[in-house]
């Protein structure tokens, strides 16, 4: 396995790990094709301990709805790109997505916003992406399934070629960080609003991911056609729209939103 270029804080985010997780992997590889694609291989193959995965470069980053997720410059420590693979048992899976997105966001910067179901915005830019997807727990119940958590997050400076979303990145808000920082910055959160979701499912999120929402107020466009004004979501997560026939209330397995006046965005 060829060495890694940055200096990863493993030792550091092992300690905070292993409170909810003792048995938690972590591993920083020079180039994956995708840390989300390995993990879920990971745990098709058997292996169903939790495991925290960086990645320096994607070859094959992956996004949500089968697309291609493009996110740094190519080069080591231009992005953060990782994935966190943990056993979880929700009640309702409702909203998991959000969730992340926000803790995210606050971990990083009050001027974040949040882009339903998926994104982080910043000025109208796309900062980062998050991908989750889950396997089966194994064993006689379906009760507990694996959760892979995918981010993808810009940490220097882009061109925006060869993106549908014009770019941002988080040197722009916070002069000086960089990637094994940023990982050490949002990870004990992240891991702490995973168990709380696990726990009260995204409810008690709502207020706090609709105060952020960058959506809110503006004129929407779903994939299938339908225009509408974006009004923040419910408690299970759910976009809602107000359309000409009435309030609709969109999930994300369903459709993907723009904002009108960037319909050519992500």
């Amino acid at each position: 396995m060829p060495p890694t270029a940055l200096n990863w804080p493993l030792a550091e985010l092992r300690a905070v790990l292993a409170g909810p997780w003792p048995d938690a992997v972590l591993e920083a590889r020079a180039e994956v094709d995708s840390t989300n694609s390995e993990l879920m291989r990971r745990i098709r193959a058997g292996d169903r301990r939790p495991t925290l995965l960086v990645a320096e470069t994607q070859t094959a980053g992956r996004g949500r709805l089968g697309r291609g997720w493009q996110c740094g410059n190519g080069e080591p420590g231009g992005a953060l790109a990782f994935s966190l693979a943990v056993p979880l048992a929700p009640r309702d899976w409702s909203g998991l997505s959000l969730a992340v997105g926000l803790s995210l966001a606050e971990s990083l910067h009050p001027e974040i916003r949040l882009k339903w179901p998926n994104d982080l915005w910043c000025q109208g830019r796309k900062l980062a992406g998050v991908l989750v997807e889950t396997a089966g727990g194994g064993g006689a119940s379906e009760a507990s399934r694996q959760v892979v958590i995918g981010v993808g997050l810009n940490i220097a400076p882009l061109s925006g070629e060869g993106f549908s979303t014009l770019p941002m990145w988080l040197q722009e808000l916070l002069p000086g960080i960089d990637a094994p920082s940023a990982l050490a910055r949002v990870v004990g959160p992240l891991a702490q609003a995973v168990r709380a979701f696990a726990e009260q499912g995204f409810a008690p999120l709502a207020a706090r991911f609709n105060a952020r929402d960058a959506l809110g107020g503006l004129p929407v466009r779903l994939s299938d056609g339908t225009e509408g004004v974006a009004r923040g979501v419910d408690a299970q997560g759910a976009l809602r729209v107000q359309t000409a026939a009435g309030e609709r209330l969109v999930h994300s397995a369903e459709v993907s939103v723009r904002p009108l006046a960037t319909a050519g965005g992500g």
